[in-house]
């Protein structure tokens, strides 16, 4: 913890008007802790009510996609670990993002699937849900990229984006974000 900048840093979450961040392992319990942190900040923020109740549902399905995530494939807790910042921008938007390590071909395909729901529109995102909702479930319990983050396009207010960086051969670092 030598040389750390705490006031810097702390500045920094100011000027980007970052009301929650996190980093480390996450679990359900932490989950449910931060996510009681964050409906409290944002009753006091004085939120819209719908858009508290979407920036919540945002961050748990982003935060939990990363906990199975992490467990389906035996991550360590430093594998597992997620990065999650929630901000508000000039316009009064919230920004719920969220990171975590991915093996290079599940991050791929998850960018691709994001970059395909950015250019529906709201129907189309609508039509999608409910042909989602309706499909059969993967037998082998295997899931991702579906129901979830097509709820997370339709609540968001801007298209949702995604970049992966890649850390290794086999693995890098996803970061989504969805404006709300």
């Amino acid at each position: 913890m030598n040389g750390i900048d705490l006031l810097s840093i702390r500045e920094q979450f100011n000027q980007n008007h970052i009301l929650l961040c996190f980093n480390g392992p996450i679990s359900r319990s932490l989950i449910e802790e931060i996510g009681k942190a964050l409906r409290n900040y944002l009753q006091a923020d004085n939120a819209q009510p719908g858009a508290a109740m979407d920036v919540f549902g945002v961050y748990i399905e982003l935060t939990q996609n990363i906990r199975h995530y992490a467990s389906r494939l035996n991550y360590n807790e430093q594998e597992g670990s997620a990065t999650v910042v929630v901000a508000r921008d000039e316009a009064g938007h919230y920004n719920v993002m969220a990171g975590n390590l991915v093996e290079m071909a599940d991050g791929e395909r998850i960018c691709q699937r994001i970059d395909e729901l950015a250019t529906m529109d709201k129907q189309g995102l609508k039509a999608a849900y409910k042909t989602q909702l309706r499909a059969p479930r993967d037998s082998d319990g295997v899931s991702g990229a579906g129901l979830g983050l097509l709820d997370v396009a339709r609540k968001s207010a801007a298209p949702m984006t995604a970049r992966l960086v890649r850390i290794s051969e086999q693995r890098g670092f996803l970061s989504i974000l969805a404006v709300v």
